[in-house]
């Protein structure tokens, strides 16, 4: 029965179940910059820098100072979501909690911060080089 079915059929791709989130939705940032392909690259560039020194800060102060944890995931969560990078941004927003709340979980949400990080400053990355 299928092989008699099987040249009628054509094979369609159903899109997956749940939508791939990319490191950065550059739809909204290119809303954000108004099209200004200038800006999205000094926007990017500025972001990378940034998200940079405050991986940093917060990997350093994670084991002796939750109140600089904390306000530098803010300020990620903040950038973040400017350029639409929206796992980036709930992800810090777990790492500002667990720092207020003083929660056991802290180091996990710090690594899980910085995955986000390299995933976004890869997808950075590679849309500096093809423009």
């Amino acid at each position: 029965m299928i092989e008699l079915y099987s040249g009628l059929v054509e094979h369609v791709s159903a899109p997956p179940l749940a939508p791939v989130e990319r490191p950065i939705d550059f739809e909204h940032l290119f809303r954000m910059t108004l099209g200004d392909h200038g800006l999205e690259r000094e926007v990017l560039q500025l972001f990378d820098r940034q998200a940079g020194m405050l991986m940093e800060r917060i990997s350093q102060c994670s084991q002796t100072a939750p109140g600089i944890v904390a306000a530098a995931a803010h300020t990620m969560k903040g950038s973040a979501r400017g350029i639409g990078a929206w796992q980036l941004a709930r992800a810090a927003d777990l790492v500002e909690a667990a720092a207020l709340s003083a929660r056991p979980g802290l180091p996990k949400a710090v690594q899980a911060l910085a995955a986000c990080v390299d995933e976004a400053k890869a997808a950075i990355a590679d849309l500096l080089r093809a423009h």
